[in-house]
């Protein structure tokens, strides 16, 4: 994989912009006299995951008016189950579900967008950490006197390219930049077989050899290189403390996504499913809940060190910022929301010349009683008697009342009934 900035659409411009700002912390850590690629790419998730507040924010919130809403859309696609095929209860049905989504303000579609937003973000955040020397001037200029150095040896090239084709670095052509892709994937005994072919470089290969090794050992690993590789290497040297550091990054990745998605399924938890799609989701989630964790072993094994440690600090603070949204939130009066999110979505439909959103009867209802148990059958065939016994029993009924009308239809029939 070439290592030189991206510049694939969208993602690339996004990349560039994230290289500044992961560029700045380390020079500020430059200046204080902290030169740790790993300790910058921890600052860096934390600086990022910070500026993606406000959309998680939002994400969270339709998360859990989503969870208030569950019970009512339920009801309805249970009130319709039987109904498939009939066209006029289909567009009722759906008559009586955009209802809901008025009450709420919510668009059915409200968290895509967010989405969409994040997506090229985490992608281009994949590029910058990845690819470091692209977008750190201070860990390029380490590299660069070295590669300008190899550019006027001879057989350089055939040499760089045979480590670069061991290290799945894409090396085409011979250039300052493509030299630096290769020298920032070299391993150990990479930097032994150039000292080796190149002797009379070896001050300038020392001296770069310590200083990109100052940068990138984070708690004894080396952050361009994968734990998988960190793995094979400690066990032809049987040690042990390297074998237990290497297994460490992806089991930590794994114990910390599984906390994530744990505080999230606790987080967004709602009333039991009704079944068919549901039910479907649930088991999905489910499943992708015990997947997620093992998959980010797998890839945390096999990336390298940076990526695995930008992978656990992220879920840690995804975790930190569930509780807190979350608990924020819990606070928020959720009829206060509704009742702003309809008046939003009415000022936007002003601006296009549009009336107010009419609000049926079915999505009146308060939100508060949205979690209050509906009366069983009993309850309702005793009132249905208890009004009955009303109408009968009644002797001065008010004219024109229901219970007037209902008494002059008894007399009416025991009319009848008596001839």
């Amino acid at each position: 994989m070439l290592l030189t900035k991206s510049t694939t659409f969208i993602i690339g411009p996004v990349a560039t912009l994230l290289g500044y700002i992961m560029n700045g912390i380390f020079w500020v850590q430059s200046q204080i006299g902290i030169e740790s690629i790993g300790l910058c790419i921890i600052l860096f998730t934390i600086v990022i995951y910070m500026l993606l507040m406000p959309l998680t924010i939002k994400q969270q919130k339709f998360s859990k008016l989503q969870s208030k809403m569950n019970p009512e859309l339920q009801a309805i696609q249970k009130k319709y189950k039987d109904k498939r095929q009939d066209q006029a209860a289909m567009m009722k049905m759906n008559e009586e579900t955009q209802a809901v989504y008025q009450k709420y303000g919510v668009n059915p579609m409200g968290s895509c967008l967010q989405l969409i937003i994040q997506m090229p973000i985490l992608f281009a955040l994949y590029r910058v950490i990845w690819n470091i020397p692209a977008y750190v001037g201070t860990v390029k200029n380490a590299f660069l006197p070295l590669a300008q150095a190899l550019m006027n040896v001879s057989g350089a090239q055939d040499f760089m390219a045979e480590i670069a084709s061991k290290n799945a670095v894409s090396f085409k052509e011979m250039t300052e930049l493509t030299l630096i892709d290769v020298l920032y994937k070299f391993k150990p005994e990479n930097w032994s077989a150039l000292l080796k072919q190149f002797p009379d470089l070896s001050s300038l290969i020392t001296s770069t050899q310590g200083d990109v090794d100052r940068m990138n050992y984070f708690l004894g690993l080396n952050i361009a290189d994968s734990p998988a590789s960190i793995f094979q290497t400690a066990i032809a040297a049987g040690s042990v403390l390297m074998i237990i550091a290497a297994l460490l990054v992806p089991v930590l990745s794994a114990l910390t996504q599984w906390l994530n998605t744990k505080l999230m399924s606790t987080q967004n938890d709602t009333q039991p499913t009704s079944g068919g799609a549901a039910d479907t989701m649930a088991a999905t989630m489910k499943s992708m809940n015990v997947m997620m964790p093992i998959m980010s072993a797998v890839f945390c094994f096999t990336l390298p060190v940076g990526m695995g440690i930008y992978w656990i600090i992220g879920a840690v603070v995804r975790s930190i910022q569930q509780l807190v949204v979350n608990k924020h939130i819990d606070k928020m009066d959720l009829d206060d929301i509704v009742k702003k999110n309809i008046e939003k979505a009415n000022k936007k439909r002003a601006k296009k010349g549009l009336p107010p959103q009419k609000i049926t009867n079915t999505a009146k209802l308060n939100a508060k009683t949205i979690d209050r148990p509906q009366p069983s059958k009993e309850d309702r065939a005793e009132k249905i008697q208890n009004a009955t016994d009303y109408y009968k029993n009644t002797t001065k009924a008010k004219p024109g009342s229901l219970a007037s009308k209902a008494q002059m239809v008894q007399q009416y029939n025991e009319k009848h009934a008596k001839k």
